[in-house]
């Protein structure tokens, strides 16, 4: 597991920070088509709960076990607005939206995060005007998102679904809001019960987000696929217990702008993945829109690069 930075402390090995971002790189951008496997017939937002949840139990045993102080309810609240934003909004939302979404589109839009983080840095939080460089990149990368949610002809293979896209957008704005806040929100030193607790709460939201849409009245356990299984545990493992422990912590480890550079990984894997594993067309328009996004968050990235770590 990875160690807890500390302000104070010696930066961490090189190696923790490869490994931590090689997570976020390939396994997060394999999650598009986990999700898109596991939602065929497990209800969304349940499956997201559930997934957090069981993560989360496991690793705020592990971090209490190895030390970890018994959180203060300040820290419970604080987890519990990150998980809401973070989860119940970005990754239940994303969850939804791929039962009328294709996963390589559905993480094009996602991979808009770090479009939303610079807007949101500046006005939120009154960081620095944005460059003519960073401007230019955001642009470049509405317009490609403009460009791939805008409805093509028909049976071209371009329609999207609008409440889909509309959902993902959502989805995009809150990671991104949750994102910042956690960099200045009131959680444990330790980096693993923070990530544990976030996703405690977060999975508890969904869950609760489930019952109330009425998932669980209509779910159908005998219903549900080996594939969907599979997937859910793969999500479980490898997209919530590695995979979001990575991102969490190198929220703390590096800088924000070095953090957003999986945006424009992710989608690249996500969309060669469901070619590959789920027949999902990769049409003209999609390559246009997917350089011009990726295209606007390497601009953005390189801008930002210097942005120094706030811990």
């Amino acid at each position: 597991m990875l160690e807890t930075p500390h302000s104070t402390a010696a930066p961490p090995p090189r190696w923790q920070i490869v490994t931590a971002f090689a997570a976020v790189y390939v396994i997060w951008g394999s999650t598009y088509i986990g999700i898109r496997f596991a939602v065929e017939t497990i209800p969304p937002f349940s499956m997201a709960g559930t997934r957090a949840f069981a993560a989360g139990a496991l690793l705020y045993i592990w971090a209490r076990l190895r030390g970890a102080p018994k959180p203060e309810f300040v820290h419970w609240r604080a987890a519990a607005i990150v998980g809401g934003l973070l989860l119940l909004g970005g990754n239940g939302l994303l969850s939804w939206a791929e039962r009328r979404v294709p996963s390589g589109v559905s993480a094009l839009i996602i991979g808009s995060v770090p479009l939303w983080m610079v807007l949101l840095e500046w006005l939120w939080h009154s960081g620095p005007r944005p460059t003519v460089g960073i401007v230019s990149g955001l642009v470049v990368g509405f317009i490609g998102l403009g460009f791939l949610v805008t409805p093509g002809r028909p049976g071209s293979g371009t329609h999207l679904d609008i409440y889909g896209v509309a959902s993902l957008l959502v989805a995009a704005f809150l990671w991104a809001a949750g994102s910042l806040y956690s960099r200045r929100a009131r959680l444990p030193s330790s980096q693993l019960l923070a990530a544990a607790m976030e996703m405690l709460g977060g999975g508890a939201l969904l869950m609760v987000a489930g019952g109330m849409i009425g998932e669980w009245r209509h779910f159908e356990p005998a219903r549900v696929t080996i594939r969907s299984v599979v997937a859910w545990l793969y999500l479980t493992s490898f997209g919530s217990l590695i995979g979001f422990t990575a991102y969490v912590w190198l929220l703390k480890a590096t800088t924000t702008a070095r953090v957003s550079t999986y945006a424009y990984v992710n989608p690249v894997v996500a969309v060669c993945l469901g070619w590959a594993l789920a027949g999902e067309q990769i049409t003209k328009q999609t390559l246009i829109a997917a350089s011009a996004i990726i295209l606007a968050v390497v601009i953005i990235v390189t801008q930002s690069w210097e942005v120094p770590t706030e811990v």
